[in-house]
C-alpha cells in the first residue's frame, strides 16, 4: 500500500492496555495511520472519549446493554455507533480498513478475527488466545483467505524481527519469560500470595488478566502454543528462558548455531508500532534502551513444578486437538475466580489440570466444535472451584 495513504486501522479493544498504547502510535504517526473503527467490551465511557478524539468512522460497543450511553454521547458527531457481537464480526469486513488489531482479551476475540481474516484483512495479533484455541484453524484460514497475520506480543514480535530477511529453517526458538513477581517464591509462600501481589507486575503494565496469567506462567505458556502456530514449529523447539530485567525480548537459534536476539526497553509500542509499518520502521519518540543502566542481564530454567501452567500449556500442545482450547477456557474461570479472591494461586493449576481429565478430547476439532468445547470446559471449571480460599 502508498504509505501516503492512511492506513485504515481497525482497533478491537481500543480501551484496553494494547488498545490505548495503539491509540498512541496513531496519533504519533497520525499522517500515515487512522483509526478507523474503535470497539470495546464494556468501558463505554472511555470508548466514547476515544471516539470523540480520533473521530472513527465507526464504534460497537459489544455489551448491548451500554448501546443507549455510547449513541447519545457521540449524537453531534457523523460516528456511526453498533453494538453486540454480531457488530463486532460485520465491522471488520468493511472495506476500507487495511489491518485489524485484535487487542481483545480471551476467547470472545476469536470469533471477530476469524471474520477480519475471511475479509482477506491483515491482521495485528495482540489476543493470544485465537491462536491458543484454534491455532491449525486460523492458520489455514489465514492461508486460504490471503490474511498476512503480523504478530504484537513482545516475544513473537521479537521472533518475527529476527527472522526478517531469514531463509533459513529454525533450529530453536527461545522465549524469554519475566518470571513474574512470584519468580523467588517458594510454594509454601505461593500458596498465600494475593491478588494485590499478583497484579504487581514487576516490568509490564498490563491488564488484569493477562497480569495475573504472567504472574501464574500461564500466559508464558499461552505464548509457547503461539509460536508454534505463528512460526511452523515443533513444541520441542521452543525453550522458555525466565530473564528478569526484560530486556531480550526473545530470540531464535539457527543451524549453524547462531542466534539472534531483539533487545529494548519494555514498552509494547513498539510491537505495536512494528505491526502497523512492517516492513518497515518509522521513527519514534519513545524511550532507548541504554545498554549501561541494563549492564546486568541473567537468565535462568523456569520451575514447573512451582509453576505447573507452564507444564500444563506443553501437555496440552503436545496432545493438541482441542486441548489448548479446554485449558484456556479453564484459566479464563480460575483466573477470574482468583481476582474474585474465590481461589487460592495454587490452586488455579489444580483446576486446569482437573477440566483437562474430564473435558471431552476432540483430535480433528471443527469451529463448532471450539465453541462447545469452551462451553463444557468453562462449565466442569467452574465446578471444581472451592466453595472457600
Amino acid at each position: 500500500m502508498d504509505m501516503k495513504e492512511k492506513k485504515k486501522i481497525a482497533i478491537l479493544g481500543a480501551t484496553g492496555s494494547i488498545g490505548t498504547q495503539a491509540l498512541q502510535v496513531i496519533e504519533e504517526h497520525s499522517d500515515l495511520y487512522e483509526a478507523y473503527v474503535l470497539t470495546a467490551n464494556n468501558r463505554v465511557e472511555l470508548l466514547a472519549e476515544q471516539a470523540r478524539r480520533f473521530l472513527p468512522e465507526a464504534v460497537v460497543i459489544a455489551n448491548k446493554d451500554k448501546y443507549g450511553y455510547l449513541r447519545d454521547a457521540l449524537a453531534d458527531l457523523p460516528i456511526k455507533v453498533y453494538a453486540g457481537a454480531d457488530a463486532l464480526c460485520q465491522i471488520v469486513q468493511e472495506k476500507p480498513v487495511d489491518m485489524v488489531l485484535t487487542a481483545m482479551v480471551g476467547f470472545a476475540g476469536l470469533q471477530p478475527t476469524i471474520s477480519a481474516i475471511k475479509a482477506g484483512k491483515a491482521i495485528a495479533l495482540a489476543n493470544k488466545e485465537t491462536l491458543v484455541v484454534a491455532g491449525e484453524l486460523v492458520n489455514r484460514l489465514a492461508n486460504d483467505y490471503h490474511a498476512d497475520i503480523v504478530p504484537v506480543d513482545s516475544e513473537h514480535s521479537a521472533i518475527f524481527q529476527c527472522l526478517a530477511g531469514e531463509v533459513s529453517p529454525i533450529e530453536k526458538i527461545i522465549l524469554t519469560a519475566s518470571g513474574g513477581p512470584f519468580r523467588t517464591f517458594s510454594r509454601e509462600q505461593l500458596a498465600q500470595v494475593t491478588k494485590a501481589q499478583a497484579l504487581h507486575h514487576p516490568n509490564w503494565s498490563m491488564g488484569a488478566k493477562i497480569t495475573i496469567d504472567s504472574a501464574s506462567m500461564m500466559n508464558k505458556g499461552f505464548e509457547v502454543i503461539e509460536a508454534k502456530w505463528l512460526f511452523g514449529v515443533e513444541p520441542e523447539q521452543i525453550q522458555v528462558v525466565v530473564h528478569p530485567q526484560s530486556i531480550v525480548h526473545s530470540a531464535v537459534q539457527f543451524a549453524d548455531g547462531a542466534v539472534k536476539a531483539q533487545l529494548g526497553v519494555p514498552d509494547m509500542r513498539v510491537p505495536i508500532q512494528y505491526a502497523f509499518s512492517y516492513p518497515l520502521r518509522l521513527k519514534s519518540s519513545f524511550e532507548r534502551l541504554d545498554l549501561f543502566k541494563s549492564s546486568t542481564l541473567t537468565f535462568e530454567e523456569p520451575d514447573t513444578k512451582r509453576f505447573r501452567n507452564l507444564a500444563l500449556a506443553y501437555e496440552a500442545l503436545h496432545k493438541g486437538g482441542n486441548m489448548p482450547c479446554i485449558v484456556n477456557a479453564a484459566n479464563e474461570v480460575v483466573n477470574r475466580a482468583f481476582l474474585e479472591d474465590r481461589i487460592g494461586f495454587l490452586q488455579m493449576s489444580d483446576v486446569i489440570a482437573d477440566t483437562m481429565q474430564k473435558a471431552t478430547f476432540i483430535a480433528c476439532p471443527t469451529y463448532e466444535d471450539y465453541l462447545q468445547t469452551d462451553a463444557e470446559a468453562r462449565r466442569i471449571a467452574a465446578g471444581h472451584l472451592p466453595d472457600t480460599v
